[in-house]
């Protein structure tokens, strides 16, 4: 009989906590930046089709995708994870815990809504240290600049510390080659080696137009685990969800609470900026994605990553059968 990981063994405890979990909800972008021409909308007939995951959403008692409009970052991300069944639903007691942001750059501040806002990233730390972590370490790549002056500059590193967390710098030495099977193309990435070893990764990106790609969520945010991103531009659609296909977060928190709709993903600019007040969590990623599209009036069937990541069977992206619930939080 083979032995359990330390992963297996905390995904097992968990699934047995489920019942617990519902009680307590009762109660409650790379190192360098590709620069191809802006892609343009193409029209509804020209694209492509989704195909449905089904025609009733999961049996899970949960929503599978829950979005908070209005009021504080801290409230908007309390209110999301806890009607998704709180977060011990997704971290187990003494669990390793990631979470991953979006610090693509090393020179803005949170209010260009290039980088994920910093109160949302410190929220998510203390909820995770609220059902039991063991440890909480946060994590991104800047393509400009230092990782420590992207820390600083966001924000993100003064919340994240006092909330208890744990910056890391990535190191280049701690990429590690990992054969990806389910992949088209991205068969071998050379994937940050605490990501692979993590209990729980949380997947926290900020939701922003992007040159290359039209947008930058939650699958999309995942590049910033693989050392070499350049290769990925080539065939980006397919490389994001062939990364997609290998790390798997359990939970991803989609930061609207600004975004970025023009000149992405670095900004620059407070006019490109849209003001939203609006979390969008789910366990599935691609149902994330598929939701966030709207708030920048895409479809799912417009984005080719949430194409090809249904396609591949890494999610939902048939909004009209899924369970979204919307909370009002803020007067």
């Amino acid at each position: 009989m083979s032995r359990l990981t330390r992963r297996d063994f905390l995904r097992t405890a968990l699934l047995g906590a489920g019942a617990v979990t519902l009680g307590s909800f009762l109660e409650a972008c790379g190192k360098a930046l590709a620069t191809p021409a802006a892609a343009t909308r193409v029209p509804a007939a020209a694209s492509a089709t989704v195909p449905s995951a089904g025609p009733a959403s999961s049996p899970s008692p949960f929503p599978d995708i829950v979005v908070t409009k209005g009021g504080e970052p801290e409230a908007l991300v309390r209110q999301a994870i806890a009607a998704l069944g709180g977060m011990g639903r997704f971290v187990p007691k003494g669990a390793n815990v990631i979470v991953k942001p979006n610090i693509c750059v090393a020179y803005n501040t949170y209010e260009y809504a290039s980088t994920t806002n910093p109160w949302v990233v410190g929220t998510l730390v203390k909820m995770a240290f609220e059902a039991g972590a063991g440890s909480v370490k946060v994590m991104d790549y800047p393509f400009a600049g230092t990782d420590e002056t992207g820390y600083q500059t966001s924000g993100i590193k003064e919340q994240v510390e006092a909330a208890g967390g744990k910056m890391v710098n990535m190191l280049s030495y701690k990429f590690k080659t990992v054969n990806n099977p389910k992949a088209v193309v991205l068969k071998s990435p050379a994937v940050y080696e605490d990501i692979l070893k993590a209990d729980v990764l949380i997947n926290v990106p900020i939701a922003k137009q992007h040159s290359s790609s039209r947008l930058t969520l939650g699958m999309k945010n995942l590049m910033g685990v693989v050392q070499d991103r350049n290769a990925m531009h080539i065939r980006l659609g397919q490389c994001i969800a062939d990364l997609n296909a290998l790390v798997r977060p359990q939970l991803t928190v989609v930061d609207a609470v600004r975004i970025l709709t023009a000149n992405g993903p670095t900004g620059g600019d407070l006019a490109d900026v849209k003001k939203l007040d609006t979390i969008i969590a789910s366990p599935d990623v691609v149902a994330a994605d598929s939701y966030s599209a709207s708030l920048f009036n895409y479809k799912p069937e417009e984005i080719d990553f949430i194409v090809i990541g249904t396609q591949m069977g890494l999610g939902r992206s048939d909004l009209q059968n899924l369970k979204i619930q919307t909370i009002p939080v803020g007067a």
